[in-house]
């Protein structure tokens, strides 16, 4: 729809398609440079930040005990991988503020209303996922690994190894603590409605033990360490969806008093 179209202006402003693209690459050069600026800085941290997330494991071992490299290269790639990781992490709401600040010009005045919310929602919830994974899952998880083993058996973990499982399970309680976000959108655009993911719940549980099967390692304890969190949160989504639902009611019932 043209301007023409639009005498009263509702319509958001159309851009040429080449300067769509010039916003987009001038967005992501931010969004890289600010991701490499963080890790030159905290790249020479870079072993004491895997030490900080080794800590979990590390306190369950015996004294003196301590990690092994089965690779070459691993001492140095491993904590390299991880201040990327970590500085990839911090410049998420950066990133996203480029995201939003690309698409927010094509969007409805009550779109941006409810985006900015949800953007800032979504990134407090990855990182409240990250931070139960780090302080209330891994010692769970490590003491049942490091207890169940024989007892002629020394645990010698390599830190490669370990820094590609923990940052899966980063990434997994991360992603899974987006529900809430998840369940809501579904209930506000209409996709769905709270009556029919209610009765959904036996589904659902079985469902996120599934995820968590697939999502961590084979073990009953993780497993259930993030299928128990997944299902709350589906609960939180519900409950926040009611909210709405009740708010939109009683909105529509004072515009339709006369």
């Amino acid at each position: 729809m043209s301007q023409t179209d639009d005498p009263q202006g509702t319509e958001p402003p159309q851009a040429p398609l080449i300067e769509h693209l010039v916003e987009l690459r001038s967005r992501l050069l931010r969004a890289v440079i600010a991701i490499l600026a963080i890790f030159l800085g905290l790249y020479a941290f870079a072993n004491d930040i895997y030490a900080f997330v080794a800590e979990p494991l590390m306190a369950l071992l015996p004294e003196g005990s301590q990690m092994i490299a089965t690779e070459v290269a691993s001492p140095f790639l491993a904590p390299f991988k991880l201040t990327l990781v970590v500085a990839v992490f911090i410049a998420v709401p950066f990133v996203l503020h480029q995201a939003w600040a690309f698409i927010a010009p094509g969007l409805y005045d009550n779109e941006k209303t409810l985006a900015m919310p949800l953007l800032a929602t979504s990134v407090v919830l990855f990182y409240a996922g990250a931070a139960f994974a780090y302080y209330a899952v891994f010692p769970l998880l490590f003491q049942f690994f490091t207890q169940t083993g024989p007892e002629n058996v020394a645990v010698m973990t390599d830190i490669n190894q370990y820094l590609n499982f923990v940052l899966k399970l980063f990434f997994a309680f991360g992603v899974a603590f987006e529900i809430p976000i998840a369940t809501f959108l579904l209930i506000l655009s209409g996709a769905t409605s709270v009556e029919s993911l209610s009765k959904k719940r036996p589904y659902v549980v079985l469902g996120c033990f599934v995820i968590g099967m697939l999502m961590t390692p084979p073990d009953v304890v993780s497993q259930s360490l993030l299928a128990v969190p997944m299902y709350l949160l589906y609960e939180v989504g519900l409950l926040f969806g009611r909210l709405v639902r009740r708010k939109r009611d009683r909105d529509a019932a004072e515009q339709d008093e006369p």
